[in-house]
């Protein structure tokens, strides 16, 4: 790959918009479990912050439906705390709302738990390690999926002490379900410019910039061949990129464009989608 189509090492992951069936339902979750205590809503849409950042946009789409299992679309999106007791905390709050957890692990760059929302979107809260602590091998990182020290967490957050996500809080990274390995990396790699950090088999890759350990996870778990979620699911309507300028983003536009890959002005950003129906929204 050339200089030219690589992103810019400052690019970094921005909102996520979903479709959720009741509004009024996510925003109880998001504010009981997760802990945003600042939204705004219009009655139809909400966005959620950490701080000043906003994270979450939820689209109401009465009676929607959980995406199926053998389709692409989201597989989590996931929230970066700001350290180790963040985490901690939030772990100990969970614990006490008693929503379920479907699993957790250490992945050597981060310690990370699993969730899901009640439209079955896709979570993961996690905290990184410093990048000195990164498993490497022959020069190249090496993510594990190693069992999470859950005790030695909730150690070090004793009671909940009415948990709030935490200003610096942002989206760390999302992890798609996609048709087709080798057609993501030809679309997030040669076209979109992110670095190829791991593989996971033939059925997975990571991708970042900047060195991140990724910034994108893609998988065929879905099926090989998956087609997107039919019209009226809950689930991903786009994740958003952030690129540092505007010569950053004119750059991913044009190599976007010289693809001959469909684009469009959107909010003073662009919208896109990936070769497997996933929206993406560009802005700087």
């Amino acid at each position: 790959m050339s200089n030219q189509s690589v992103l810019d090492p400052k690019t970094h992951g921005g909102a996520v918009s979903l479709t959720v069936g009741d509004l009024a339902r996510s925003l109880r979750f998001y504010r009981d479990v997760l802990g945003f205590a600042d939204s705004r809503s219009d009655g139809a849409s909400a966005l959620l912050f950490a701080g000043d950042q906003p994270l979450l946009h939820l689209v109401e789409l009465p009676g929607a439906r959980p995406k199926p299992s053998h389709a692409t679309g989201l597989y989590h999106f996931a929230l970066l705390l700001p350290s180790r007791p963040d985490l901690a905390r939030w772990l100990r709050h969970v614990a006490e709302t008693g929503w379920p957890l479907q699993g957790w692990a250490d992945h050597g760059v981060s310690e990370a738990v699993y969730l899901a929302d009640p439209d079955g979107n896709g979570i993961e809260v996690y905290r990184d390690r410093p990048r000195a602590e990164w498993p490497m091998s022959n020069g190249e990182l090496q993510m594990v999926t190693d069992p999470l020290d859950a005790q030695g967490l909730l150690a070090l957050a004793p009671s909940d002490d009415g948990w709030i996500m935490p200003a610096g809080a942002r989206m760390g990274h999302v992890h798609l379900h996609v048709a087709s390995i080798p057609q993501a990396q030809t679309f997030y790699c040669d076209v979109l410019g992110f670095d190829l950090v791991q593989r996971y088999g033939p059925s997975a890759l990571f991708v970042s910039a900047g060195g991140y350990h990724h910034h994108v996870g893609l998988n065929t778990w879905a099926g090989v061949g998956a087609p997107p979620a039919p019209a009226g699911s809950a689930g991903l309507r786009y994740f958003t990129i952030v690129v540092p300028d505007e010569a950053a983003l004119a750059a991913v536009v044009e190599r976007v464009q010289r693809a001959g890959i469909a684009i469009a002005p959107q909010d003073g950003g662009w919208l896109l989608h990936d070769p497997s129906g996933n929206g993406i929204r560009l802005v700087n």
